[in-house]
């Protein structure tokens, strides 16, 4: 049996807060990072860019940015915060979307999908799929299916009648959103490793 223990990689957050003190010095860093970091998703989730009959908004982009940043749990700490206020009744969600009516809605199931998509992405930055362009935009895609899966299987039960319930939900929830999602995940893979390189080399 190898004695040779995998490398775990600090992600971005590592480098630009590095953690100090007890437990409860590490305890209110995290609460402080998931309260900024649910702001941030929620300023995201109002960006708004009209190219077409379907808009781009920065939500999925905020999530799938946030995980490789913050990493598998701060990334979950995180995201429960930001569902908690949406549920609550603030307007976090994309368009302004707020209450238990968005998490019943249609797409509930996308904001479900955040989760194991943003614990996905997380987990590989931790294993330095954020270092390069082609690595990151792996990530990216594997988080964006994760989202879309979960979007589509709850958008089954939304089907018109007469439809094909299948053919429904692909063709109204991920075609209409995959050229925004490729160009989001284009700009991630080529932001993040540069934003990398530089923090990497400003902390060493």
């Amino acid at each position: 049996m190898s004695d040779v223990t995998p490398t775990v990689e600090h992600v971005l957050i590592d480098r630009l807060v590095p953690e100090a003190g007890g437990r409860i010095a590490r305890l209110g860093r995290t609460l402080a990072l998931a309260g900024v970091g649910a702001l941030f998703l929620a300023i995201l989730a109002q960006l708004r860019l009209e190219i077409g009959p379907v808009p781009i908004t920065g939500q999925t982009l905020g999530v799938l940015l946030l995980a490789a940043a913050y990493g598998p749990r701060r990334s979950l700490a995180t995201l429960a915060v930001y569902i908690t206020l949406g549920a609550a009744g603030l307007g976090v969600f994309s368009g302004g979307g707020a209450g238990v009516g968005t998490l019943t809605g249609t797409t509930a199931g996308y904001i479900a999908g955040f989760l194991p998509a943003a614990y996905l992405v997380g987990a590989l930055a931790r294993k330095g799929w954020d270092r390069s362009v082609r690595s990151t935009l792996a990530a990216m895609a594997l988080g964006n299916l994760l989202i879309y899966a979960f979007g589509v299987v709850w958008l089954l039960s939304f089907a018109p009648a007469g439809s094909v319930p299948l053919l429904w939900a692909v063709s109204t929830g991920i075609l209409p959103f995959l050229p925004g999602d490729i160009l989001k995940a284009a700009g991630a893979a080529t932001l993040l490793p540069a934003v990398r390189r530089y923090v990497d080399g400003c902390t060493r």
